[in-house]
């Protein structure tokens, strides 16, 4: 069974920083895709970055200049790095991976989330 574990959330004043990490059992080479969503009270999850293995990244414009996604093969480790952050960042964050079988199925995995707070 593929396993995410994300850690590095918690409580920062606005315009602090958090690095969120979400580890995989196993090579995340296996993924076409890894992301990071988030979902905060009465909103929709939505999408806050992602990264193939080839390295090209995709970010939310809300989010744009302000964090940055990487990943770390040898430590089968996908970060999320959030600089600037506004109150409206407060959310759980969730680790995703895509998978695309040969037969063209996608499969989905998630993290059990991590909690971002900013608050003054």
């Amino acid at each position: 069974q593929v396993q995410l574990v994300e850690s590095g959330g918690g409580l920062v004043q606005p315009g602090g920083s958090l690095r969120l990490s979400c580890a995989a059992s196993g090579s995340i080479s296996r993924f076409n895709v890894m992301g990071w969503y988030r979902q905060a009270p009465g909103k929709q999850r939505e999408v806050v970055a992602s990264i193939t293995f080839g390295g090209s990244t995709t970010y939310a414009e809300s989010v744009k200049g302000r964090f940055t996604i990487s990943m770390d093969n040898a430590k089968n480790t996908v970060y999320l790095q959030m600089n600037s952050l506004k109150f409206e960042d407060t959310a759980v964050y969730y680790c995703n991976a895509r998978r695309k079988s040969v037969f063209g199925t996608l499969s989905d995995y998630w993290g059990q989330g991590t909690q971002v707070t900013v608050s003054s």
